[in-house]
């Protein structure tokens, strides 16, 4: 994810997008003179628990368009050669008359078994106004309600499971809709019990209304079938697997194995073996035919990402009187290799940079269904601006490599149980190498490898553990950088940046809900994770009296370990507002502590904050900590010089603490091929210092200074919703900014008229915040700006 900041022009020029959406009001302007267009829909004399959902029985064409969806259509469509945003919904007589009747059938499911609609059409200035009015007459509510089943097992397995999902009761409204998802529950239930071939329609419902005291007598009827004294339930037999070439062709020799009594393999592609399918087949012989199960087993089989096309099982009946069914599950696989450029380009106001990336990817592996992935990432950033002084060209850069290889179960020396029930588990051996250099100042080093195991105990909970993760890292700083940063007094930056040291540790992480995350239900989503690391390097240092170093620390193999505890959880509240509407709200707070041997956190270990997944009107790692303004470092060569080198390095903590408030909305159904989606949020938060630091003067986290050292941004966006990802553009203003202190804070309301130019705020900014001077002896830095851009690929939480 990359964010970016563009010059006052290019944001002016976005901006103005928005006035040729709007540079026309009319709502009439495309329509012929004898035509109308609908523009108020009014519903009368219907009940306010059923008013909201009674609105979408009027029909589509005839309610009102969305306001920025017409302008859309009437700026972008071309008279409806492009089909963008929405056409007019034009008065139609017919539709009118179909919408009313809709209503009144829709009112009579709904208990009001005498109730009328009618309507009534307003037309001015060609914008029409539907009136549809209800009288509703009484509810009708169940006297008494029983069930005619003729089978006596399914009229138990009635009566047991009941009062799990009924929502018919003697006293209840009578509710044709509810008498629906009652045989719909029931006939799942049947399907969960062996009952291969039982239908809806064996459920049916016979009631009896008397209209003059409003009531209705109910019997639910379940008949037998034909011929038959009882519904028969079946039992799985054999299993036949067939794999076909990735073109979906059965051709050439296969490999054809009997795996046990149940399982037959056929293989025509010869790249998996039989375990890899078996496995994740829940249906098992001898068992009575669950519905769930076969769900379950075509999910979990497409989970694995080897297979293209994974449908529903086929069953076949034996020509016997033993009520079993064979299985026939046909599979096609995807290409075993593929292979992923991703590329961005970043421009900065005279910065810019690239980040290429590929990832290569082996999906089968030792015929087991274990991917393979090699990823290579290459992002330099140069600086060609006129504030960028004498330090013009490469500014820093970054080389990653990594391998890992995933094997879709659990791999241990340990026996565990099938634990696929809820989701595909996975073991993930990794190793990644990082090379970091940044001009002037450092080069860092950093191998991790690890072992981790993610899991479902529910379909709710997910677990995450890293029983071994070993880390080394190594800096090499600049002498010159080093000597300018001693003589500062910054000891601290020399040794978080140029030491080495590794660790060995632990990780785990759960993770609640995040099966609903793309859905508009009401729930809440939980993320918790805790790193500790050194713990077992210091008990085997201890034992076997390693060495310390000069610094006083202990060490292993010839260099200091850390020590550490990390935890960081992430809690979001998601509450549904109708339609495609939706208020988000996030708290996500985390803090590092070092001990033991170590009296800072590894480099890598602090939190950053900033960028277009937390506090989108600062940049990356450009937020605090704290109150901390770098214009701390003062005046003069040096000064200006020690803010050059640690202008990517000084914003970080041990603490973080982040807050969003988002409310999502719909704007455009289609607009140009995707679905238009608009935002408004709100982000506050920062990192702090654990401890008072001279480096880091104010960046301490401190109770009784926390709302004055919390930064606040405000902003919009847009989401383009093309179903298979979103593209995303935030534009985000700095609120209130915690570098400064007092009513100065608040950024946008003392200095909105500098918004988008510069005047003496943003001088006074720059010169306090100088690198140097140019050569016409202007002073050149990191000028202030209000408004940060950010494009992305997903939403932001």
């Amino acid at each position: 994810m990359k964010a970016y900041l563009t010059p006052g022009h290019y944001r002016i020029a976005i901006l103005s997008i928005l006035v040729v959406i709007i540079s026309s009001c009319s709502v009439t302007r495309g329509i012929k003179p004898n035509q109308a267009i609908v523009r108020k829909l009014t519903l009368k004399g219907i009940d306010k628990e059923f008013a909201e959902a009674a609105v979408n029985y009027v029909d589509k064409e005839q309610q009102p368009n969305n306001w920025l969806n017409l302008q859309f259509y009437y700026t972008f469509s071309k008279k409806g050669k492009r089909n963008i945003g929405e056409a007019p919904r034009l008065l139609d007589s017919n539709l009118v008359e179909f919408s009313r009747l809709q209503l009144q059938k829709y009112l009579q499911n709904k208990g009001y078994l005498k109730a009328k609609v009618s309507d009534s059409i307003v037309v001015k200035k060609q914008k029409a106004e539907l009136i549809f009015t209800a009288i509703e007459g009484p509810m009708f509510r169940i006297r008494n309600y029983k069930d005619s089943i003729a089978d006596p097992n399914v009229k138990a397995l009635y009566s047991r499971t009941k009062a799990q999902y009924s929502h018919v009761n003697p006293g209840s409204r009578f509710d044709t809709d509810s008498l629906a998802y009652d045989r719909d529950q029931f006939f799942q239930v049947m399907k969960r019990n062996g009952y291969f071939d039982f239908y809806r329609q064996y459920i049916n419902f016979e009631p009896d209304s008397s209209y003059n005291q409003s009531i209705v007598d109910l019997v639910m009827i379940i008949d037998n079938p034909a011929d038959k004294p009882a519904h028969p339930t079946y039992t799985i037999n054999n299993t036949l697997i067939t794999i076909a070439q990735p073109n979906g062709r059965k051709t050439g020799k296969p490999d054809t194995i009997q795996v046990d009594s149940q399982f037959r393999y056929v293989d025509y592609s010869g790249r998996f073996k039989p375990k890899t399918v078996t496995d994740y087949i829940f249906q098992k012989k001898g068992r009575l035919f669950d519905i769930d199960m076969q769900t379950l087993t075509t999910s979990r089989l497409s989970e694995l990402n080897v297979f293209r096309n994974v449908p529903s099982p086929i069953y076949e009946k034996l020509p016997d009187s033993t009520n079993r069914l064979n299985t026939r599950i046909d599979i096609t696989p995807l290409k075993r290799m593929s292979d992923r450029v991703e590329a961005e380009f970043l421009f900065n106001g005279g910065r810019y940079g690239y980040n290429i990336g590929n990832t290569f990817t082996n999906r089968n592996l030792f015929k087991q269904a274990a991917a393979l992935q090699v990823k290579l990432n290459w992002s330099i950033l140069f600086d060609s601006g006129r504030n960028a002084g004498d330090s013009k060209g490469i500014q820093n850069q970054e080389f990653k490599a990594g391998v890992s290889l995933i094997y879709p179960r659990i791999v241990s020396p340990f026996d565990f149980p099938n634990l696929a029930k809820f989701g595909v588990p996975h073991t993930t051996f990794s190793t990644n190498f990082s090379l970091f250099y940044q001009k002037g100042l450092v080069q860092r080093r950093s191998w991790i490898n690890s072992i981790t195991y993610d899991f479902f105990d529910t379909r709710t909970k997910q677990h995450s553990i890293t029983p071994i993760n070993i880390e080394f890292s190594s800096g090499s700083i600049d002498p010159i950088a080093k000597a300018e940063l001693l003589r500062q007094n910054r000891y601290s930056y020399v040794y978080l940046i140029g030491r080495t040291t590794f660790t060995s540790g632990s990780q785990y992480t759960f993770q609640y809900n995040s099966i609903k995350l793309n859905t508009y239900e009401n729930f809440y989503y939980f993320r918790g994770s805790l790193d500790m690391g050194g713990g077992t390097l210091n008990l085997l240092s201890r034992a076997f009296k390693t060495p310390k170093d000069t610094l006083g620390q202990r060490t292993f193999f010839g260099n200091a370990f850390s020590q550490y505890v990390k935890t960081e959880i992430d809690y979001r509240l998601y509450k549904s507002l109708g339609g495609e509407r939706q208020f988000i709200f996030r708290f996500s707070p985390g803090i590092g502590i070092p001990y033991g041997n170590s009296n800072q956190l590894i480099f890598e270990k602090n939190f950053y904050t900033g960028g277009a997944n937390d506090i989108r009107a600062w940049l990356p790692r450009t937020l605090g900590p704290g109150q901390f303004n770098r214009a701390s470092y003062g005046v003069g060569g040096v000064a200006d010089t020690t803010r050059a080198r640690l202008k990517y390095l000084d914003q970080f903590g041990e603490i973080k603490m982040v807050a969003n408030i988002e409310y999502r909305y719909k704007l455009v159904d289609n607009f140009f091929g995707s679905k238009l989606k608009g935002a408004l949020f709100m982000d506050m938060g920062n990192v702090w210092r654990l401890h008072k630091t001279a480096d880091n003067p104010n960046g301490e986290f401190r109770f009784n200074n926390l709302f004055n050292s919390t930064a606040i941004g405000i902003g919009t966006g847009l989401r383009f919703d093309l179903s298979f990802f979103i593209f995303r553009l935030d534009a985000a203003f700095k609120f209130k900014d915690p570098q400064f202190s007092g009513s100065d804070q608040w950024v946008l309301i003392k200095h909105a008229n500098e918004l988008f130019k510069a005047g003496d705020f943003k001088k006074a900014y720059i010169k306090a915040n100088s690198t140097g001077l140019d050569g016409n002896g202007n002073y050149v830095g990191d000028s202030y700006n209000f408004m940060q851009l950010n494009f992305g690929i997903g939403l932001p939480f």
